[in-house]
């Protein structure tokens, strides 16, 4: 008889996440990562939490809306248990509108966020602010929408890690297969499931990011011509990031993110002369499909897929850990079909 509920292997966010989600519901866990916590494209330092356009909606919109919704009370029981921050805010974003028909068409998303978020968030169109926190707008306005938030994604996986430890369940290094596994493997995992299927769904896209020592701890998010520019509790400024389908090392940084910060401070003037405190690249699980891959394992009976976070495996991971945690303990299966590894 298996001694554990569940196995977890990968200890990035998907994986910490449902780990956690696991143990909060009493099951007897253990997450097995070969590497380190947060290692990869986990350990990053954007951190935005940022929805869909509220347009053309359809189920991993829903989803992720879902998901944002939830992360307050999912990533606020980590910090109540393990006594560590996750940087975790609901501060907002100002994204600068450019012409009258791009104030237009934001406003007739304003109109779609009505009906889709409801109560839980806005998404307006307002004059840009005054101030050192306002970025260059050509129609002298932006959007403003109340749903994006913010999370330091280092401190975030210490913060798992040590609630699941301080429940009394086990992080390993390595061990053999014990009870259901839910592969949470990144990178590695879509390899391992491409030659599984015979088909190539998923690979590794790079990222860059840099983060800046500037103070703007309450100010929201903006989100400046495709540029992520996102401030944290800690006195700091993350800025990203690039997506780069060739690379020559998947962790070093180059040129490419010395043009990102450049863009940075072209949009915020204030950033001009912040120094750089961190300089970050990694390669992340991109599915084919662009939406997380979550299910049962083909062909690997008692086997679970969780994967495919990319760009937005922060702000999905506490409905992923919901849905997978239903499927694999209480079986209940609410996974969008494209969300299917059959579906690749």
């Amino acid at each position: 008889m298996a001694r554990y509920d569940l196995t977890i292997r990968g200890g990035g966010i998907f994986g910490l996440s449902i780990a956690w989600e696991a143990v909060r519901r009493g099951a007897h866990v253990r997450l097995i990562e070969t590497h380190a916590i947060g290692a990869g494209s986990s350990g990053g330092v954007v951190g935005a939490l940022a929805p869909h356009v509220p347009e053309n909606w359809n189920p991993k919109k829903q989803f992720q809306l879902e998901s944002l919704l939830m992360a307050q009370a999912f990533f606020g029981s980590a910090t109540e248990v393990s006594g560590l921050p996750t940087g975790y805010a609901r501060t907002g974003r100002m994204q600068p509108l450019t012409d009258a028909a791009a104030v237009a068409l934001a406003r007739q998303r304003g109109d779609t966020a009505r009906d889709l978020w409801q109560d839980h968030a806005t998404w307006d169109v307002i004059p840009a602010p005054q101030g050192n926190w306002r970025p260059a707008s050509p129609s002298g306005l932006v959007v403003h929408d109340t749903l994006t938030a913010r999370i330091n994604p280092r401190q975030t996986a210490a913060a798992l890690a040590a609630a699941i430890r301080t429940q009394g369940e086990v992080i390993l290094g390595d061990a053999p297969d014990d009870g259901p596994t839910i592969w949470a493997t990144g990178i590695a995992g879509l390899t391992e499931l491409s030659a599984s299927l015979g088909r190539a769904v998923g690979a590794g896209v790079k990222g860059q990011a840099a983060l800046l020592q500037y103070d703007a701890a309450d100010q929201p998010q903006l989100f400046v011509d495709t540029l992520h520019i996102v401030p944290h509790a800690d006195g700091t400024v993350a800025i990203g990031s690039t997506s780069e389908q060739a690379w020559v090392d998947p962790s070093a940084t180059d040129g490419q993110l010395d043009a990102l910060i450049a863009r940075a401070c072209a949009a915020l003037p204030a950033l001009e002369g912040a120094p750089v405190l961190d300089r970050w690249a990694a390669l992340r699980p991109r599915a084919r499909s662009r939406a997380p891959v979550l299910g049962e394992w083909p062909d690997r009976p008692g086997h679970f897929i969780a994967n495919g976070g990319f760009k937005i495996g922060f702000g999905m991971a506490p409905k992923v850990a919901k849905t997978m945690v239903d499927l694999v303990l209480e079986g209940r299966d609410a996974i969008p079909h494209d969300f299917r590894p059959a579906a690749l």
